[in-house]
């Protein structure tokens, strides 16, 4: 069996860096990890662990011109990636980020005692906001 310790990192890739940067790092509140020009790529910390190998996610640009991802879900790259929020913050965050104008959905995970909003990015990646139940 393997020795598997946790998730590292993610990596997506982007049509327009500025319009994700500022999603990620202001609407969602990751924090920019890496210098401006390490290959284009932006590495964002998820949450905080100082003493650990930091969670990331990857931001790569794709190439000018590349068609936007499809509009219907199923069809694109990546179903949605999940990102872990206190319970006591699930409520406000639905009400700061409706206020911001995002088009929130919501659903409670099958097996688990969780409860996730989704939200799309600039690139109509969808990030669920995850939090265990009250």
């Amino acid at each position: 069996m393997g020795k598997i310790r946790g998730l590292a990192e993610v990596v997506i890739s982007v049509h327009d860096m500025k319009k994700s940067v500022n999603f990620y790092r202001d609407i969602i509140g990751l924090t920019i990890m890496s210098s401006p020009d390490i290959r284009g790529a932006v590495f964002l910390l998820i949450g905080e662990q100082p003493d650990a190998i930091p969670q990331q996610l990857v931001l790569i640009p794709l190439p000018e011109g590349t068609d936007p991802f499809p509009d219907e879900r199923i069809r694109r790259p990546m179903h949605h990636f999940g990102i872990e929020i206190a319970a006591d913050d699930f409520e406000s965050e639905r009400e700061r980020l409706q206020s911001l104008g995002y088009n929130l959905r919501f659903g409670e995970h099958p097996f688990l005692h969780l409860k996730g909003m989704y939200l799309d990015d600039p690139d109509g990646n969808e990030i669920e906001l995850i939090a265990t139940k009250a």
